[in-house]
C-alpha cells in the first residue's frame, strides 16, 4: 500500500509539474491572446467554473472584455511555473477605442490543470496618464529578455524589490533597490531617455498604501506582476482605491523596468 501511495503521488507530481512548465504555460498566454483578438471568451485550457474579474470586480466572462474582438499591436507574456500563474500585457493602439490591459491567470490543482482564475487590470481613455500612442512606443524600445541562468535572481529578490517599490508610497522610509538606469513607464508617461543615467526615483506620492496585493513571478525573465488596490483598504479588495496593475523587471537585484496601470473606474483619479 505505502508503495502504492508513493506511486500515485509521484505521478500526480509529474502531472502537475508538466501542467506548470513553462512550455505549456505560453500555450494558455499563446491562447489568451487568441481568444482576445478573436473576441471568443473561451479557450480550450478554461475551466467552466472560472473566476473572473475585471479591474478588481467579478464579471461575466462572456460579455466582458475578452467578448470584444480586438488588434493586439503589443504582446508579451511572463510565465510563473511555481505558482501556476502567468502575466500578459496586450496594447491595443485602435484609436476608437484604445486598451491597455495587464491579465494574470492562475491555474488549479487538478489532475488535469485548467484556468480557474483571470484577473485584469485594462485602462483605456480618461484613466490615469492615458496615451496609448506614448505606452507602445515606450514599450516596443524596451529589452525584456531572457536573463542567462547565472544571473536570475531569486524569486524572494524579485518579489522584494517590487514590493520595496510599492511600500514607498506609504512609508518614505523605505529603501527601493533603484538600478541605474532604470525607466518608469506610467499611463504613457516615460521617464527614460535612453541614457545610461535614466532613473525611476523620480518620486511618488505620499500616505497613499499599495494593499491586496497578489502576484506572478517569472525568474527567467526578471519579472513580478503586482495587481492591487491603489490607494485601497487592506483586506478589502476591490473597494476602495484605484484597480492597478505595477509590473517590474530586476536586473542583478536593482529595478531596471516599471510598467504601471491605474483604472479610475469612470471617474477622476485620485
Amino acid at each position: 500500500m505505502r508503495n502504492l501511495i508513493v506511486t500515485v503521488l509521484s505521478v500526480l507530481a509529474t502531472q502537475a509539474s508538466a501542467a506548470c512548465s513553462r512550455e505549456s504555460l505560453k500555450a494558455i498566454t499563446d491562447e489568451l491572446l487568441a481568444a482576445q483578438t478573436a473576441g471568443q471568451p473561451t479557450f480550450s485550457s478554461l475551466s467552466d467554473n472560472v473566476a473572473y474579474t475585471e479591474n478588481r470586480k467579478s464579471v461575466d466572462i462572456k460579455t466582458g472584455l475578452l467578448s470584444k474582438p480586438m488588434k493586439v499591436d503589443h504582446a508579451r507574456s511572463q510565465h510563473d511555473t511555481t505558482q501556476c500563474a502567468t502575466f500578459s500585457e496586450f496594447i491595443v493602439t485602435n484609436a476608437a477605442a484604445p486598451y491597455v490591459i495587464a491579465t494574470q491567470m492562475r491555474l488549479d490543482n487538478s489532475s488535469s490543470p485548467q484556468v480557474s482564475q483571470i484577473d485584469t487590470i485594462w485602462t483605456s481613455t480618461g484613466d490615469w496618464l492615458f496615451n496609448v500612442t506614448g505606452t507602445y512606443y515606450w514599450a516596443t524600445q524596451e529589452k525584456w529578455d531572457l536573463i542567462p541562468a547565472n544571473k536570475r535572481d531569486s524569486r524572494a529578490v524579485i518579489q522584494a524589490a517590487g514590493d520595496a517599490y510599492c511600500d514607498l508610497f506609504n512609508d518614505k522610509s523605505v529603501k527601493v533597490p533603484w538600478g541605474t538606469p532604470c525607466a518608469r513607464l506610467e499611463g504613457g508617461a516615460y521617464t527614460g531617455r535612453g541614457q545610461p543615467s535614466d532613473s525611476c526615483a523620480v518620486g511618488v506620492p505620499s500616505g497613499v498604501p499599495l494593499v491586496n496585493r497578489q502576484y506572478v513571478i517569472d525568474e527567467a525573465y526578471g519579472t513580478v506582476d503586482i495587481i492591487m488596490d491603489f490607494g485601497g483598504v487592506p483586506g478589502q479588495v476591490g473597494a476602495d482605491g484605484l484597480p492597478d496593475s505595477h509590473e517590474f523587471r530586476v536586473e542583478g537585484g536593482k529595478l531596471r523596468y516599471v510598467h504601471t496601470l491605474s483604472h479610475c473606474r469612470g471617474g477622476p483619479c485620485l
